[in-house]
């Protein structure tokens, strides 16, 4: 079975000030280190921006016009955490067909991986941490535009999803969940269908079991015809953001806890990478090759034997 993957050079052709917080080399870094291992060229799947204007179907056309124009105002652009430019535009357009793409092409395949993805602190009418527009409520609702009725968002950084909270609340059809630690950013959360606030002292047995009991809960509950997964790195007890004691065995381990209860229920998963905050990006792209090391094994490819735990 084809397991599909989407990329696009411009997820990292963004210039930063120096010493800037955000790691936007991985998703390059990312895609050079699959090629590497073996993946052939014809595995990536290469999206086209999104349009402006069909990002109304969950932002407000006015935040739209003035964030792709440049006229947010000074203290907006500081709360998203990045310097306007075209490129900062380009890649976010470019991002949001890309997690679109992933979905559908995981409702034709069973499983896709993007390269991207995860930006979960976008509200209707702002941005914020690192995040300009919310690709997974985007993609969601885009897919019920395509006939899928009910769909599940499992979002597994560290970080609350507060933004995909907020603008799915009345989504009766869409269950957002958010498995997070609890003394983190955002500081003010937001309601999820189902939160679960973790402590920062919590060990990985007990994270893990939390994780597969939520899982099966809502998989058994719902039925979701279609799993959007962010498996964010940002767990991991070397991220500089975050602050739970994951090792990258218990990141692989939660992979494929996530990727195999939909296999084995038969629920196509679109999974995104979430974030990840080292500015070592050897190390970082090496967590967020666990994901496609559990993706890798259900397809049964000999690349995950290549990638290290």
């Amino acid at each position: 079975m084809t397991l599909p993957l989407i990329y696009h050079p411009c997820y990292s052709a963004l210039a930063l000030p120096e010493r800037h917080r955000y790691p936007i080399g991985k998703y390059h870094a990312l895609q050079q280190q699959l090629l590497a291992l073996g993946v052939p060229d014809s595995e990536f799947h290469q999206p086209e921006a999104v349009r402006q204007h069909e990002l109304s179907l969950v932002h407000c056309p006015d935040y739209i016009r003035k964030l792709c124009s440049g006229e947010l105002d000074t203290k907006a652009m500081r709360r998203i955490g990045f310097p306007w430019s075209k490129e900062l535009i380009q890649r976010s357009l470019t991002s949001m067909a890309g997690t679109r793409l992933c979905a559908e092409l995981a409702l034709q395949h069973g499983m896709a991986l993007h390269l991207s993805g995860g930006y979960h602190h976008a509200f209707y009418d702002q941005g914020s941490g690192f995040c300009l527009f919310n690709d997974l409520a985007f993609a969601a609702k885009s897919m019920q535009q395509q006939g899928v009725k009910r769909l599940l968002i499992f979002d597994l950084d560290v970080h609350q999803g507060d933004g995909t909270a907020r603008m799915l609340a009345d989504e009766a059809d869409i269950i957002t969940c958010s498995v997070h630690c609890d003394k983190n950013f955002p500081y003010f959360k937001q309601q999820s269908d189902w939160d679960l606030a973790l402590p920062a002292n919590i060990s990985e047995q007990d994270y893990l079991a939390e994780v597969e009991q939520a899982l099966n809960c809502l998989l058994n509950w719902y039925q979701p015809e279609l799993v959007l997964y962010d498996a964010g790195v940002d767990c991991h007890q070397q991220d500089e953001l975050g602050h739970l004691q994951l090792s990258t065995k218990a990141l692989l381990q939660r992979d494929r806890l996530v990727l195999g209860s939909c296999r084995q229920r038969q629920i196509p998963v679109a999974a995104v990478i979430g974030g990840g905050y080292q500015r070592n990006l050897k190390a970082l792209t090496q967590l967020h090759l666990q994901l496609f090391k559990a993706a890798f094994e259900l397809e049964a490819n000999s690349i995950a034997r290549k990638i290290e735990t």
